[in-house]
């Protein structure tokens, strides 16, 4: 009998051992699985800090990575892959791609950023391999080369920032290769709908070309009042979108408006991407941005956004008095040079 008992003992462990192996699967790793790691070491760099974003939702804000010895690590828990940016002291900045229980490592000399290598993924491997084949290249030869890595691989997530960097943000876009870049994409990944968004926000830019005229819209400010194309009459007329989450499009809204002090006849319109009107008034404040903003809490689904094609954050449209666009998308350090320029 007392064999039996313990026959019978054993029997309901080994039956049971499979939930509490799951249990201690779960409660063992935790979320552990989705730490995305990042570990680096740069010479000529002792001591200070850099802010790390996500431009595509890994995270929602701006963190900040300290550097020790020139030592520095960073971890973060992702759901999926997602695009962080590196902003160092000098402004520049660098791409890491990072996915859910991988790790990274960066290695350079702070003297010679454009040289750092990123490695510990395939896709970090590949834009390593192609920024070094880049750095030797003069800046005609650049977008073919691009092109051709985009069309060979046409699923990755390198494609999607280069298509980005190269053909949307750059200072005189080529929004037609993209929308064909994006199509192609697309043919392979037919289910993702962040593709399938950009291709129709990419119809909008396509509208929106350097020296096009801005179409008409109408809209209502954080204030209650309307704000419509009609009323650019300035010189120089600048709509951007920022996100309080986003440091280089706050960078940019707070050069605006030392410039709009400089110059008062200076005509803006500010869109912000947040989600929450709380964080978008809290930043208005804060920066004194006393020019017409647009919220409605819809984030890149807001109208006014997908009308202008403002397919990215941050995204700039300068027009002159008539409506005609006469830049896009200048970055924080061009802002006060290029407009000064304008308004001169």
């Amino acid at each position: 009998m007392k064999m039996l008992k313990r026959n019978s003992f054993y029997i309901m462990v080994i039956k049971a051992l499979p939930f509490y192996l799951f249990i201690f699967f779960l409660f063992s790793c935790g979320s552990d699985g989705r730490i995305f790691r990042l570990q680096g070491r740069l010479r000529n760099l002792n001591q200070g800090e850099f802010l790390i974003y996500s431009p595509d939702g890994g995270f929602v804000g701006v963190d900040t990575i300290k550097v020790r010895d020139g030592r520095f690590s960073y971890e973060k828990e992702v759901r999926n892959e997602a695009t962080f940016v590196i902003l160092f002291p000098n402004y520049s900045e660098q791409v890491v791609f990072a996915e859910p229980g991988e790790e990274v490592e960066i290695k350079g000399d702070a003297t010679h950023l454009k040289e750092m290598t990123i490695k510990g993924t395939d896709d970090n491997d590949e834009l390593t391999k192609l920024r070094q084949r880049i750095n030797r290249l003069t800046p005609p030869e650049i977008p073919p080369v691009i092109v051709e890595y985009i069309e060979e691989h046409p699923q990755s997530l390198v494609s999607k920032y280069l298509m980005d960097k190269y053909f949307i943000l750059a200072e005189q876009p080529d929004y037609q290769q993209a929308y064909r870049l994006v199509s192609l994409m697309l043919k392979e990944d037919p289910d993702n709908g962040k593709l399938r968004k950009q291709r129709q926000l990419l119809e909008g830019l396509r509208k929106t070309q350097l020296q096009g005229t801005l179409p008409d819209f109408s809209v209502t400010d954080t204030k209650g009042a309307k704000v419509t194309r009609a009323q650019l009459k300035g010189k120089v007329n600048v709509i951007s979108t920022w996100a309080s989450w986003n440091y280089r499009s706050t960078d940019i809204q707070r050069r605006l408006q030392k410039l709009h002090k400089k110059h008062p006849d200076l005509f803006l319109l500010s869109i912000c991407l947040d989600g929450d009107n709380k964080e978008c008034q809290r930043r208005i404040d804060r920066d004194s941005l006393n020019w017409s903003v647009v919220f409605d809490g819809k984030m890149f689904d807001t109208p006014l956004v997908t009308q202008l094609g403002m397919l990215t954050i941050p995204s700039m449209i300068v027009t002159d008095a008539q409506g005609r666009i006469i830049k896009r998308n200048l970055s924080p350090e061009e802002v006060e040079r290029e407009i000064e320029k304008l308004l001169k």
